[in-house]
């Protein structure tokens, strides 16, 4: 009886932290836009602010942005606006994928190399090693702000 109890009492202690969602695909390794980078084998320091505008837009500046394949690049994000904001780097569809799920769990807290929720005024990296060509995306996921405007591109070029 002990055990059912704890089990009941485990799984009802369990419930909001469930409901609230939690993000950690196993991103630790290779991904098709590439794999946690070295900060000291990085060649290129990318300064990004996450912001809203005057005119209600929500930004990335810069917005777009061309790497090589094989660089590492950190990616020094501050967050210069007045709401929390987020940095996810990642293909097209794994973006949209991630956005519906965001939309029906906001409040998702991430365990990801690729991604970074900041509070305002707060400042964060991603170490990033681009492995593959093409064209990826940067977005905030937070329910309303890709819709404003938060979102942008990162094209990979052959070396």
């Amino acid at each position: 009886m002990k055990t059912v109890t704890l089990a009941f009492l485990f799984a009802a202690l369990a419930s909001p932290t469930l409901a609230a969602g939690t993000h950690s695909d196993g991103h630790a390794g290779a991904m098709t836009i590439g794999e946690p980078g070295k900060k000291a084998k990085a060649t290129q320091t990318i300064r990004v602010t996450m912001k809203e505008t005057d005119d209600g837009q929500m930004i990335f500046t810069p917005n777009d942005f061309k790497v090589r394949k094989g660089q590492t690049v950190v990616f020094a994000i501050k967050n210069t606006g007045e709401l929390e904001h987020e940095f996810v780097l990642d293909q097209q569809d794994k973006v949209m994928e991630h956005k519906a799920m965001m939309a029906k769990f906001p409040e998702m807290e991430h365990d990801d190399p690729n991604a970074i929720r900041l509070e305002p005024g707060k400042s964060g990296e991603i170490v990033w090693k681009f492995t593959n060509d093409g064209a990826f995306k940067i977005a905030c996921l937070i329910p309303g702000h890709f819709e404003s405007g938060m979102h942008g591109n990162v094209i990979v070029a052959k070396k």
